[in-house]
């Protein structure tokens, strides 16, 4: 009751147009963005280091992911004209472009990375209306499977930040890391068991703010960057240099580009799910626009290519959140950490155990609400089954076996080390083979579908010998 009356009194046509209190879109803001941090900063690191660059250049690279994620993030969420999903999205630096970008970071430096992330996104801008077209082709068994293998893919990232994420680390792995997110999850857990409306929803960030204070007294939590952070400072424009174009580096980066649109793709249909909207091709045209235009720009400030963050589709479907104006508010506390990066620093100090355990909880949840699209779908006398079997299957490779497609020429590996796109290709494929293309279709044709009727008629059979 309390929380209705909170919210400001507006007439709503779609969930993703609710609209909150300020103080509630803060707090469910920052939320996304606690949830995603980790994720933001990871690749500058990364990028940074196999480019051989400075402390306080490491840094630049930090705050300017930060500064570029939370402005084309409210670029998703608000849009402008043709640009702009405007629906609950965290735009945050890919981590499909890692690989690519050390490869040609280690090679060149910066610049030639940032050149061909220009011209890849540009590239991914033209092809962006055509490329929604293809939505059709993502019925609920096909976008079921992705949503169900992003949860997957993701889980991995929890498991590694619940064992500390430096595998280098005298303690990683230890029971002390692995306890903090066991004590993070099990606070998380019971907030959503005990409470319900606004307190059930921020069980996330109660969870985290908990599970770090524990961590700080018990001496396990470093806040000393907080000390030499500047209290404000402007992203500076092609710090770097200017942008060197090389051919090479284009064509690799435009695969990469290619992947991220249809990651973004993918989810895009994952969060009109979640928030029970619509989202035909018009739409998602427009979120990848969105992608693209801040992938080319994010060079000028010295960030790399943005795209979608799955992990904060499970932090919508969790929470029950679905306004794109709490997520907005949200790109703008993301913004200003970029600005302000003593406030960044404070956050950056959340340990990665106590981050791995509400990890656990947020990207499952992504896999589940895959799972709740595929129970809406018919495997009753048709190939659907093999369909998500295999699709599930090729998914997981890279979680499974990690250099499994390492002696494949480059194009095919950066496409299905992504087990997203991987996923992704193999569904549209069989579902056009097996649903599209009709001609030739017989009834019963999957031995699995008929393998689980039959199981079907035994269990009758019981039931019935039992009664």
């Amino acid at each position: 009751m309390g929380d209705s009356h909170s919210r400001v009194e507006v007439t709503v046509t779609r969930p993703e147009d609710q609209r909150y209190s300020l103080w509630q879109s803060l707090v469910y803001g920052t939320q996304h963005i606690l949830t995603m941090y980790g994720g933001v900063i990871a690749p500058p690191l990364i990028v940074g280091g196999a480019a051989g660059l400075s402390a306080s250049d490491m840094a630049l690279l930090v705050t300017a992911g930060l500064f570029v994620s939370g402005l084309a993030t409210l670029l998703q969420t608000l849009g402008i004209g043709p640009v702009g999903s405007r629906l609950p999205i965290v735009q945050g630096i890919s981590f499909v472009s890692v690989s690519t970008m050390v490869t040609i970071a280690q090679e060149g430096g910066l610049r030639p990375v940032f050149g061909a992330i220009i011209v890849a996104g540009a590239i991914g801008l033209v092809l962006s209306s055509f490329f929604a077209k293809l939505v059709r082709f993502f019925p609920s068994v096909v976008t079921g499977t992705i949503i169900t293998v992003i949860g997957l893919s993701l889980l991995p990232t929890a498991f590694r930040w619940a064992m500390g994420n430096n595998a280098k680390a005298a303690d990683y792995g230890s029971m002390g890391n692995i306890g903090f997110a066991g004590l993070t999850l099990v606070i998380i857990l019971v907030i959503s068991r005990l409470f319900q409306g606004a307190i059930s929803r921020l069980s996330i960030l109660i969870g985290l703010v908990i599970g770090t204070i524990i961590a700080a007294a018990t001496g396990h939590t470093d806040f000393s960057g907080v000390r030499k952070a500047d209290i404000f400072a402007l992203p500076p424009i092609m710090h770097f240099g200017s942008p060197t174009f090389q051919a090479g580096a284009i064509v690799s980066m435009t695969i990469v580009i290619l992947v991220i649109m249809v990651e973004t793709t993918a989810d895009v249909l994952a969060i009109s799910e979640i928030v029970g909207t619509e989202a035909d091709s018009k739409r998602v045209a427009a979120g990848l626009r969105a992608d693209m235009l801040s992938s080319g720009v994010a060079p000028i400030f010295g960030s790399f290519p943005c795209s979608a963050f799955a992990q904060n589709v499970g932090l919508v479907a969790l929470t029950g959140i679905k306004s794109r104006f709490v997520v907005a508010t949200g790109g703008v506390v993301l913004a200003l950490l970029g600005l302000f990066p003593v406030v960044g620093a404070v956050v950056a100090g959340i340990p990665y155990p106590v981050l791995g355990g509400a990890g656990i909880v947020l990207f499952g949840s992504v896999a589940a609400s895959g799972i709740r699209t595929l129970a809406r779908v018919d495997f009753t006398d048709n190939l659907n089954m093999v369909l998500v079997a295999v699709a599930v299957g090729v998914g997981v490779i890279p979680i499974a076996a990690p250099t499994f497609w390492d002696k494949f020429p480059t194009g095919i590996g950066v496409v299905m080390h992504s087990g997203i796109s991987a996923t992704a290709i193999a569904a549209i494929v069989l579902n056009l083979a097996f649903n599209e293309f009709k001609r030739g279709n017989k009834p019963g044709a999957s031995v699995f579908a008929a393998a689980d009727d039959a199981k079907d008629e035994l269990g009758d059979r019981l039931e019935d010998d039992i009664r």
